[in-house]
């Protein structure tokens, strides 16, 4: 296992095998939330594969799922899994991840985790493709997925960035209950038609009713107050733009929402800035569509399912010499994990 700070190379070595154009790909955590729209994303994108292992639990073995008009059927995890594997997408627990991932790495597949485990690693590169993919390095075989909210956020700042510099950013995060897994969307409905029904209901997901309600606690409070959702936007966002005293602050709140987060963004620039520009340069964005019109705001339900970030409320913020305020909506867990994982693969193979 790699302890958090030691580089990959210590335990794993440092050369990279060249990918194949039709590479055998693994799933790790293969029937949990974002694992399997890793499958549907490399279904609908009709990544090249030779081969795909589906790897979980032993309570999933022997399920079986369509891929590419083949039936493929759920194996173990374990450490036997990766053998002759050239890419592995992992959808799995830090836990498992810090267990699995080098295990993986050392039998010569490139590994994109999607857990928290390898983020802050300074030897991994974490990475969004349209913001940060030269940061891979050929010797890299552990790649780090960011949190869900990073994604959606960093391609939006790196356009202001470029155009007028980033001075200070204040963001407020509207997430979705699927963030949280399965058993959070269960919860989420079970409440809600308990509430309507006028019925007792447990809750177990969350620290308190999420029917109904917003809490303003995501993951554990850390000893300044913080927690540590928040302070994954905050050092992942300054890890991915490459600026590490980045003023910036988060505060993370769970909706009764299904699907997909929101965030309200505030960002103070170092410079003079065209609102027209900045409209014009984040509708070129690769991966980004906006809304222009003040009345054409996106929304979660409407995010779902698709790939890009949506922008809109984009209007200069007068509360100081240089502000500019947004609205960034994105689907948690497809672009927000699967989706940014497969592209990095994608690029890889196709590199």
């Amino acid at each position: 296992m790699l302890p958090n700070g030691a580089g990959p190379s210590e335990e794993i070595g440092n050369t990279m095998k060249k990918l194949t154009k039709t590479p055998v790909i693994a799933i790790a955590g293969a029937t949990g939330l974002v694992g399997s729209e890793m499958l549907n994303v490399l279904e609908e994108r009709k990544v090249p594969c030779s081969e795909l292992r589906l790897l979980a639990s032993k309570d999933s073995a022997g399920e079986v799922y369509k891929f590419q008009g083949q039936e493929v059927e759920v194996e173990v995890l374990g450490d036997e899994s990766f053998e002759g594997v050239d890419v592995a997408l992992f959808g799995t627990s830090a836990e498992l991840s810090s267990m699995y991932v080098p295990i993986a790495a050392k039998a010569g597949a490139v590994c994109i985790d999607n857990s928290s485990f390898f983020r802050m690693n300074p030897d991994v590169p974490l990475v969004v493709p349209e913001v940060n993919f030269g940061s891979i390095k050929p010797d890299d075989k552990i790649i780090a997925n960011p949190n869900c909210s990073t994604i959606q956020l960093v391609p939006v700042l790196k356009v202001i960035d470029d155009i007028a510099g980033l001075k200070h950013v204040v963001v407020s995060t509207y997430q979705s209950v699927s963030g949280a897994g399965k058993a959070a969307l269960d919860e989420l409905w079970g409440q809600t038609l308990a509430v309507f029904n006028q019925q007792q209901f447990e809750q177990e997901a969350f620290q308190h009713q999420i029917a109904f309600n917003c809490i303003p606690q995501i993951d554990v409070f850390l000893e300044n107050g913080f927690t540590k959702e928040e302070f994954k936007i905050i050092n992942e966002s300054r890890k991915i733009l490459g600026l590490p005293l980045l003023r910036i602050t988060a505060t993370a709140v769970r909706v009764p929402v299904f699907y997909s987060h929101a965030e309200s963004v505030f960002i103070e620039t170092e410079r003079a800035f065209d609102l027209d520009v900045v409209v014009k340069k984040l509708s070129k964005a690769p991966g980004v569509s906006v809304r222009s019109g003040h009345d054409e705001y996106p929304m979660q339900f409407e995010a779902t399912g698709t790939d890009d970030i949506h922008v809109g409320r984009i209007r200069r913020d007068e509360s100081v010499e240089h502000g500019l305020s947004m609205w960034i909506v994105a689907d948690n867990v497809r672009k927000g994990a699967a989706l940014n994982a497969v592209q990095i693969a994608e690029r890889l193979i196709g590199g």
